[in-house]
């Protein structure tokens, strides 16, 4: 099975921007629907935004719309989410996911077979 790897996470100020990467290894990304989710400390995961595997459905959830972009660059095999305006209370540790649903976009993680490690994001106030 291919391997998931996150990166961009880092700290910034609120109202600042941070550009994720989820890069696949051995395994297409093209094929798969991929998901970000989050886990902030003593929290349940949750499900942020999906990209379908032609690139031209897209899911967000109420938190991200307006201030997160997800999007692929195909050349790369890398799936980018660009988080603008970020506020406290997006820290948490950012991890995406891949599942071989290719119908809608699914945004429960049960679906989702293969993760990345996480990258942290903190937002300070």
């Amino acid at each position: 099975q291919g391997q998931l790897v996150e990166s961009g996470g880092g700290l910034v100020q609120t109202g600042g921007s941070l550009r994720l990467s989820c890069t696949a290894s051995e395994m297409d990304l093209k094929e798969w629907t991929v998901g970000w989710f989050r886990q902030a400390l003593a929290k349940a995961r949750e499900g942020i935004v999906t990209i379908n595997n032609d690139g031209d459905k897209q899911w967000y959830a109420d938190s991200a719309k307006g201030r997160f972009t997800i999007s692929r660059d195909k050349a790369r095999n890398t799936v980018i989410l660009q988080m603008n305006n970020l506020k406290p209370e997006d820290t948490a540790v950012y991890l995406c996911a891949a599942t071989s649903v290719l119908t809608g976009t699914p945004r429960n993680s049960a679906h989702y077979s293969s993760w990345g490690q996480g990258t942290q994001v903190t937002v300070s106030s």
